[in-house]
């Protein structure tokens, strides 16, 4: 496609579909649409996302807890703290049954969620309360996985990318913010930037903490446009790292270990802030012209940071700077 024409991608879940993700850690879980090659696109340039449209498919959602993945079983690698019980949800590794392949004996916990629209129309996901009661949440559809092709130096001797941790190529970064209005800024690595998109949710908490969002068929819209450097088209920060943007807010992002799973995965948040907060400071200080240890007592004084997930090998954390802060008044 050309710089600037629009793309719709009916996208599949693969939640409700497989049986378990237990053989997908080489290659990882997802049903990924792509590539896509948009012209123009070259090494050191920004391909700049922006989502357009997010229609749900089908009236329902699942939410899936699989056991050694979700918040609790990543504990378990450095110490469990008082009062966390890790087998609280799934069953202990020795006994949940995935050695009789059997998916019926597995222990996975997989939540079927309902779609239900109000009187005004907008859908809500709907979950029980116990007895007659009901949780009812809003939906903010969005694309979890969202990426350009990643290529390392050493290329012709790299193993496949695992389509789980999100790399400096984007891919399955879950934010979610980056729901209809919202930009995503990736750097390009390859010939025509080479997009891809899957991982459709249509709702997320920040965390992700059970191991996948409310996901479910989208119909997504997107409008691909190359950008180049100098132009003024992107962040600066956007060239080499991804970079988000809402109405309301920049949004500067920091992953663990964004080199995908070539070496195993650094699950560290400390690791994940720290990078967004350096990121935060250089679009500030480069962009906005702040000078950086003033940007440094801003961002503590009146930016939020929020985890983006903590499932995905590779953990990120994501800061919301408000635009409204830097409007004149």
């Amino acid at each position: 496609m050309r710089s600037g024409e629009t793309i719709t991608v009916d996208t599949v879940s693969h939640e409700g579909i497989l049986e378990d993700q237990r053989d997908f850690d080489v290659d990882g879980p997802h049903v990924v649409t792509g590539p896509v090659y948009v012209e123009g696109a070259e090494p050191g340039d920004v391909l700049k996302v922006k989502m357009l449209s997010m229609l749900l498919r089908v009236p329902y959602g699942v939410v899936s807890s699989r056991h050694g993945k979700g918040a609790l079983p990543r504990l378990a690698g450095g110490g469990v703290p008082a009062g966390i019980t890790l087998e609280e949800i799934m069953p202990p590794v020795g006994t949940d049954g995935r050695a009789t392949g059997d998916p019926t004996r597995y222990g996975d916990v997989s939540v079927f969620t309902p779609v239900r629209r109000g009187r005004d129309g907008v859908p809500s996901g709907v979950l029980p309360r116990g007895g007659s009661g009901e949780v009812v949440f809003p939906l903010h559809p969005f694309m979890g996985m969202m990426g350009v092709a990643f290529a390392p130096a050493d290329t012709l001797t790299a193993p496949s990318l695992n389509s789980i941790p999100p790399t400096l190529g984007g891919g399955n970064i879950d934010i979610n913010l980056l729901g209809v209005g919202a930009t995503f800024f990736l750097p390009v690595y390859a010939e025509g930037a080479l997009f891809y998109t899957g991982d459709s949710h249509m709702a997320m908490g920040d965390g992700e903490v059970a191991l996948t969002a409310m996901e479910g068929s989208l119909r997504a819209t997107f409008r691909l446009t190359v950008c180049k450097a100098g132009s003024g088209d992107a962040p600066s920060v956007a060239f080499h790292y991804p970079f988000a943007e809402t109405s309301d807010a920049w949004v500067p992002i920091g992953l663990s270990d964004p080199d995908g799973s070539r070496n195993g995965q650094v699950n560290d948040l400390n690791i994940a802030m720290r990078r967004a907060v350096v990121n935060a400071l250089d679009f500030l200080q480069d962009d906005l012209g702040m000078d950086r240890a003033v940007a440094y007592a801003y961002l503590s004084a009146a930016a939020d940071f929020e985890i983006s997930q903590v499932v995905d090998r590779t953990v990120g954390v994501h800061g919301v700077i408000r635009k409204d802060h830097f409007t004149a008044q």
